[in-house]
This record gives structure tokens, sequence and C-alpha cells, in this order.
């Protein structure tokens, strides 16, 4: 078996499916279910595979995984255990189930497939759209080393993939999950300054967001160290160590680790609202 499902097909899945094609999975191999037809033919136009509606074929997902080596699971949260049930019968043991849900635990999703069922838990975030994404996976109990390589390979289409326990995925969903709206929000404050300060409220957003990116490419160079980054760009006595003595001094490292373990505490809240 080679076929790859993606069950519902949002703006993640998409990214997801999208970087799969571009590194040179075969479009026939690749079957997808959304709701609309319009999403169906969209989805097929873009990218050449199989897409099915539900609204034209109540039996989308269950006939889409027949036969698939792995099927990624990209509705809410809320509705991934209904969808792991409805598609239960259909899976061959062997086959991979990913999920791309937020707060859903692997014991959840288990607990909705045959016993044995291989599971995969992925936190992807946004970037993955433009293939600088951050994707963390965590096996099941049933899932072989093999197996995740497998599910390993297929993400790093979209970005970088990090393997870490269960236990983790809390804390970095807090920094990578949530992380780019952190750096959207800086880039919000900056701008803000910058108009404040008398700039064009346009030519602020600007350089706000040009100056945010250009920092995060450099980060993303081979041995980047963003303390290393930082000294390099800060003389002494200068106006750049001035403005990070003004954040040091209104706190601005607790600010951002209070956000992070309250965004922990919450995926934490979420997940057993879910179960």
């Amino acid at each position: 078996m080679s076929r790859i499902a993606f069950l519902g097909t949002g703006s993640m899945n998409e990214a997801i499916l999208g970087g799969l094609i571009a590194a040179g999975t075969d479009p026939s191999q690749v079957v997808a279910t959304v709701r609309r037809a319009e999403r169906a033919a969209e989805l097929a136009g873009r990218h050449g595979v199989v897409a099915v509606a539900e609204s034209e074929n109540p039996a989308a997902n269950p006939e889409a995984v027949r036969d698939a080596a792995v099927v990624i699971l990209g509705v809410k949260p809320v509705g991934i255990t209904d969808l792991a049930r409805s598609i239960a019968p259909s899976l061959a043991p062997e086959t991979v189930v990913v999920s791309v849900a937020a707060a859903v635990s692997i014991a959840q999703l288990e607990a909705a497939l045959p016993a044995g069922q291989p599971v995969v838990r992925t936190m992807p975030n946004t970037p993955a759209r433009l293939g600088k994404g951050v994707v963390s996976v965590s096996a099941g109990t049933s899932t072989t080393p093999e197996q995740l390589a497998r599910v390993k390979s297929l993400f790093e289409a979209v970005g970088t993939v990090v393997e870490i326990p269960e236990s983790q995925v809390d804390a970095l969903s807090a920094i990578s999950g949530s992380g780019p709206a952190y750096a959207f929000y800086l880039a919000e404050a900056m701008a803000a300054a910058g108009a404040e300060l008398g700039l064009d409220p346009e030519l602020s957003a600007l350089l706000a967001r040009e100056t945010v990116a250009g920092a995060g490419a450099m980060l993303a160079e081979p041995g980047a160290d963003a303390a290393a980054l930082r000294r390099a760009v800060t003389s002494p006595n200068g106006t750049t160590e001035r403005a990070i003595a003004a954040f040091d001094d209104g706190g601005i490292p607790a600010i951002i680790a209070t956000g992070a373990r309250a965004a922990a505490a919450r995926a934490a809240e979420i997940t057993a609202s879910l179960g």
C-alpha cells in the first residue's frame, strides 16, 4: 500500500498535501476528502489529486482509507474521535492514522480505533504552508519505528520535523504552535510604536513586517543562535542596547514565559474537555 488519504482538507492538511506533491509524491496516490463539491474541485485542479466531497458521497471517508498506507486526519479537534470511529471498520491493520489536531491525545484517538492500530500524533504550525513549518511527531503505543519514520519523511516536505514524547506536546505547542502569533504580535507592536514616533502608519507596518521576516530568515541560517545574533547588533551604549535594557526592565522575558505557560495550560484543559 502506498496511498495517502487526507480526511478533512483545510488549510493545514492542504499545506501538507501541497508539500508532498512538490516533493515528488505521485498525485494519483493521494486522495483528499472535503465537505463541499466546490472545495473538492479546487483541490483536484490545484494539486491533481483525487478529491471527494462528502456532500456528494457520504461514504467518502471510509472509501478513502481503504488500502491507504497513511491516513491524515485534518478535521477540527472536536470531530476527530467521531471521524476515527466512522473509518475504523475500513482501516487495514497496518494503516498508520495520523492526527494534526491540537489537544487530541493519543489515548483518545486509539480508543476510537481498532485495537493495535498504529497512531501518530503531530503538531504542525502555520508556516508549514510555506514549507517553513515545525512539526512534532509522537508515536502511539502500537506504532513501529518504521511506521514513525515514514510519517516523519512525509512531514519533512513542509518543514523541520522533531520527535518528542507526547508528554511534551503541550509545551511544544506553546512555543512553535502558538509561536507564529507571537511573532505577528511583535510586528504589530513595532508598527504601532513606529507610528507613535511619527512614521506614516503604512510605512511603519512595512518596516516592522520586513524586519521581523528578515530576522527570521537570519535565524533560519545553519548554526544561527538567537542570543549571538542579538548581541551582534547591540553595540555598547548604543540605541539597540538602550531598547533591550528597557525591554528587560519591563519584564518582557518573564511575560513571554507567562504567556507560554498559559498556552500550555489551556492546551491541557482542551484535551481534558475532549476526553
